[in-house]
This record gives structure tokens, C-alpha cells and sequence, in this order.
């Protein structure tokens, strides 16, 4: 299976081998197991932060309570980038990986070499 993925910057159009969507495959599995195991080791920094002022003084619970605001952000951010894996894994599926949603142009390889959940083409970014 051939899929046509034309670069406008390009004169002529590259081509996805089927062996180009599998290797885009995997480089998403492995995101998605490398952010799962970073959101299991990062789980218990994301946990409220006692307020009980005679275990530890006041600046000291000030950066806790930075430091799990700041681990509740990574871990939003990762749900986030886990919902795109997944939304190109579905893409990959029904064989409209590297197509435009919004034009409806092909996404050029390059492009999908730096982030296959890219979901749009240069010219509509």
C-alpha cells in the first residue's frame, strides 16, 4: 500500500510506504508507553499538599504547593498529547493519516517525521 503524501514545498511528491505508516506506528506506540511511565512515576507528586504549618515552615509549603500545581500541568499536558497519539493511531486505522483536516491536502512526510500527530498541512498550520 501506497499512500501519496505531497510536500507543496517540493517539486515533485514523496511517497508513504506502508513500511513509513508502520514506523510512524510505532515512534506513537512507544510515545504513548514512554508518557504512561512517566505518569505512573510523577503519580504521587500530583497529591495535595498537607497544610499543616508545625510539620514544615511557610515558604517550604509554598514551593509544595508550586511543585504539585506544577506536576497537575505536566500531567494535563501529557493527557493532551496522549489524546492526539491516540487520535493518530485512529487515523492510521481508517487510513487518513497525513491528511489535512482542514484542507484536505496531503501533510508533507517531513512534517509527520517531527510530530505524527500533526493534524495539518504547513500552509493551514
Amino acid at each position: 500500500m501506497r499512500i501519496l503524501i505531497s510536500n507543496k514545498n517540493e517539486c515533485c511528491a514523496t511517497y508513504c510506504e506502508k513500511s513509513d505508516l508502520t514506523k510512524f506506528k510505532t515512534n506513537l506506540l512507544d510515545l504513548k508507553r514512554e508518557i504512561l511511565e512517566i505518569e505512573t512515576a510523577s503519580s504521587g507528586s500530583k497529591k495535595p499538599v498537607a497544610l499543616d504549618q508545625s510539620s514544615v515552615g511557610r515558604v517550604t509549603r509554598i514551593d509544595a504547593i508550586q511543585q504539585q500545581q506544577m506536576a497537575v500541568e505536566s500531567s494535563r499536558r501529557r493527557t493532551e498529547t496522549m489524546l492526539k497519539i491516540e487520535a493518530a493511531l485512529r487515523r492510521i486505522q481508517s487510513d487518513e493519516f497525513g491528511i489535512c483536516v482542514k484542507c484536505g491536502d496531503d501533510i508533507a512526510t517531513a512534517r509527520l517525521d517531527i510530530d505524527p500527530t500533526f493534524v495539518k498541512c504547513v500552509n493551514c498550520s
